[in-house]
């Protein structure tokens, strides 16, 4: 087998993949699989920015694994890629591009002290992560190319492609095949694959990351509270309480100071599990209304009605997998069950959940965000809920933009079907001619 490496420095952490596939045969489907998946400890690589070496260093113990499993003499021929979202879209746009340059730097430092094919460090824009995750899906579950009984590789007729729905811990990104023409081209994209063409509809919305969306809520709260220091959450358990600093509260460009700036402070938190109040907290980061004559998901953003089966995965899907929500509920259990779990207290949620202490007073916060992104974002209702599926893997593979990103950058995808190209190929891919087409307009 041949392998490849894909870095995914994401705003929280960062995690190595690492793929392989048969070099010289059709080997039926789902042709590229994982076979590891290696979580770096510490932060996000863009949360080193003043600490740029820290940040190479992080990625180390993953590599050394990597070199474990891919024998010596096939490792400098390995390509290997760190592809960044949003963590560090809003460090280079939004704060400070040297600092963004100087983590780079030190990454691409890093991983050049390997013998593998580095071909480079970047940052993905919202529409690059929305596209590669939806290859992702769409290669893994075969509704692009599958192989057939008659043994060739053909265009499943029958298959319909499938939406992809991420969330990250900065942005969160919508991708599917509409029905409609797309009336907003910043929101199209277009492949060429296997000879079909597949005209899309994609948006990252920055700063709606569940990360960034819980920071503007404390935010919101604070700006709101009629006691400087005290902060009343009512997506916090009641009995829960926590102290933060404005510094911490106020570091993002995501999140608005207030006008009048305080002096350096540290604030009360204190839950009162209150789901409605909770609700009422969240819509209010959302505008919803849509200008004239036009269909939108939120500020303002063109989005034509959902369509199709999607995957919800990343962030939707451990959020509701810890709910136990991943089993095709219906809308209606699905509220009942984040009303019930949101009026916890806190000493009971701690009893009951003892090893999931570090982020137990968020998942109240956090379901309703997502139940208010699908359903008042994304117009997802009661009769579309059944449409979306939390998961994580597909074909035992984890469901994120890595694979689709490799898979593209590594043309593995032909643009045209494979009868057009037989004769020009040794191998099952590498005498194509023209390759996956990705038109970011």
């Amino acid at each position: 087998p041949q392998y490849g490496l894909v870095f995914d420095a994401g705003s929280t952490h960062t995690a190595l993949y690492i793929y392989q596939w048969p070099a010289d045969k059709e080997n039926g489907t789902g042709i590229v699989s994982q076979v590891e998946a290696c979580t770096v400890s510490g932060p996000g690589i863009s949360s080193y920015a003043d600490d740029p070496a820290g940040a190479g260093a992080s990625l180390k113990p993953c590599l050394d694994k990597a070199m474990k499993i891919i024998p010596a003499e096939q490792q400098r021929e390995t390509p290997t890629y760190l592809g960044a979202t949003a963590g560090m879209r809003l460090l280079s746009r939004e704060q400070n591009s040297t600092k963004a340059e100087q983590v780079f730097a030190e990454v691409a430092k890093a991983i050049g002290e390997y013998p593998v094919d580095f071909r480079g460090a970047q940052i993905l824009t919202g529409k690059e992560e929305g596209s590669f995750g939806w290859i992702t899906i769409n290669y893994l579950l075969e509704t692009l190319v599958k192989f057939s009984f008659a043994e060739k590789w053909e265009h499943p007729w029958d298959a319909e492609v499938l939406g992809a729905l991420d969330l990250g811990g900065a942005s969160t990104q919508i991708t599917f095949q509409p029905g409609v023409t797309i009336e907003d081209k910043n929101t199209s994209v277009f492949f060429r694959l296997y000879g079909t063409n597949y005209s899309l509809y994609t948006h990252s919305y920055l700063c709606y990351g569940q990360m960034q969306a819980l920071k503007m809520l404390l935010a919101a709260l604070h700006q709101d509270s009629s006691t400087a220091q005290q902060i009343s959450h009512p997506c916090y358990p009641k009995g829960y309480q926590e102290n933060i600093s404005t510094a911490n509260l106020y570091n993002s460009p995501c999140v608005r100071a207030p006008s009048v700036p305080s002096s350096a402070q540290v604030l009360t938190v204190t839950g009162t599990g209150d789901p409605v109040a909770c609700s009422a907290i969240i819509q209010k980061l959302f505008n919803f209304t849509c200008g004239a004559n036009r269909t939108c998901g939120f500020n303002g953003v063109y989005q034509p009605p959902v369509r199709g089966q999607f995957f919800a995965f990343a962030g939707f899907y451990y959020t509701f997998h810890f709910l136990n929500l991943t089993s095709k509920q219906s809308l209606s259990d699905v509220n009942s069950t984040i009303q019930t779990f949101c009026r916890k207290n806190w000493e009971e949620l701690v009893t009951t959940f003892p090893q999931q202490e570090e982020y137990l007073h968020t998942y109240c916060s956090t379901a309703i965000y997502i139940l208010t992104l699908l359903l008042d974002g994304y117009k997802f209702n009661e009769h579309t809920w059944n449409s979306i599926h939390f998961s994580r893997q597909a074909a035992n593979t984890d469901i994120g933009w890595t694979l689709g990103f490799m898979l593209n950058f590594t043309n593995m995808i032909p643009a045209e079907a494979l009868e057009h190209i037989k004769g020009h190929q040794p191998s099952l891919w590498a005498g194509a001619v023209s390759f996956i087409v990705l038109a970011i307009v």
